[in-house]
């Protein structure tokens, strides 16, 4: 008897431990009864299963389309380093004033030191940095846990929308702007499928400089595709300086396209005005365009408002067919969705207008 009374009184000592706060097991990731903090896991675009905290407060994007993409998610306010060029775009810095105090850690190195001293919770790198040893000792040896996303289609776009959407907990919203991206795509597909692929418009898509250009295994020829127009410049031979492609200007000549597409107001202004471009068909006909400019350049390798400019490609390239699209409307409504920001008529004009929204080198 007074053995089972022993027996009993340990069960229930034992019982007692196990329901103690920390002494349970819990859940993959739960926080231990050291008080360690939560983690997931997040599987990067290398296929690296990487261990982040579950409520990241610190992130710190090291290339352009990181920010923009925590921006798009609704973290932005959460940024404590980003590349000096977010700086310098005026609406990102309106939705998101913090950025206009974080951290530049990331010049063409990355200064370890001073993304240490910021303490984030999370690192976001592109491709190339990854592909440098000395760069990926660095952030090993910090034991600062980073994920690496990047792309050059739509497809890997979304990929790296979705997985920055799990690291930072806005699956939900990352799934809601892919199948936004998705739905674009279809409507401008369905308006064109009626026009065969060799009667589309020839484009000709300046990008930074007029003389720079797209490739054939880029986003950008990628969006053109999806937008229905025959972007002149993909796979034909281009030259490579650094990472950027360009072409010469006898060449866009022989190409001689109907339409062209520029993302700087200075390249515009020079297509337009230079009597060397006065004989391309998109010149003599006054269809040389300023692309829009958001929270950044629309069409740009490492926006984030990629749907917006298919849909304006679309119907600047053919306003017939698309004559019912209100842009404005779609304008207001990305930003009001993604960004919970009602622009004014103003704001919308200047967006798309291109002009005013990014600042000049030195000047932020």
């Amino acid at each position: 008897m007074q053995r089972a009374n022993r027996v009993l009184a340990l069960a229930l000592i034992l019982l007692i431990i196990f329901l103690l706060p920390g002494c349970q097991k819990g859940p993959e990731g739960a926080s231990d009864e050291n008080g360690a903090q939560e983690t997931i896991i997040v599987e990067d675009i290398l296929g690296r299963k990487v261990e982040v905290p579950k409520n990241v407060e610190r992130i710190a994007a090291l290339y352009s389309f990181a920010g923009y993409a925590v921006g798009l998610l609704g973290r932005g306010s959460d940024l404590v380093a980003v590349p000096g060029g977010l700086k310098r775009d005026v609406l990102f810095c309106h939705f998101f004033p913090e950025v206009k105090e974080a951290s530049v850690p990331r010049q063409q190195t990355i200064n370890i030191e001073e993304l240490l001293k910021i303490k984030p919770d999370l690192v976001i790198i592109r491709g190339d940095t990854a592909s440098d040893e000395k760069e990926v000792e660095k952030l090993e040896k910090a034991g600062l846990p980073y994920i690496v996303v990047d792309y050059s289609t739509i497809e890997e776009q979304q990929k790296a929308i979705e997985i920055i959407g799990k690291a930072i907990g806005r699956e939900k919203e990352a799934a809601a702007y892919n199948e936004y991206y998705n739905q674009i795509i279809a409507r401008v597909q369905e308006a064109l499928q009626d026009i065969p692929e060799d009667q589309r418009v020839r484009v000709y898509h300046s990008e930074n400089q007029a003389l720079r250009t797209i490739h054939h295994s880029s986003l950008a020829a990628d969006w053109s595709r999806a937008a229905g127009v025959n972007n002149v410049s993909v796979g034909e031979e281009l030259t490579l300086i650094g990472n950027d492609y360009y072409t010469t200007l006898e060449q866009v000549l022989i190409w001689n396209p109907e339409v062209i597409i520029a993302n700087e107001n200075t390249a515009v202004d020079l297509i337009r005005g230079n009597p060397q471009w006065s004989g391309i068909k998109a010149v003599q006909e006054g269809r040389v365009y300023q692309l829009p400019h958001g929270i950044s350049r629309w069409g740009h390798p490492s926006s984030v408002e990629t749907p917006l400019v298919i849909m304006w490609t679309a119907k600047t390239v053919y306003p017939e067919v698309f004559k019912d699209v209100d842009m404005e409307g779609e304008v207001e409504y990305f930003y009001k969705t993604f960004f919970n920001y009602q622009l004014s008529e103003a704001e919308i004009k200047q967006i798309l207008s291109g002009k005013g929204l990014r600042q000049p080198k030195g000047e932020n």
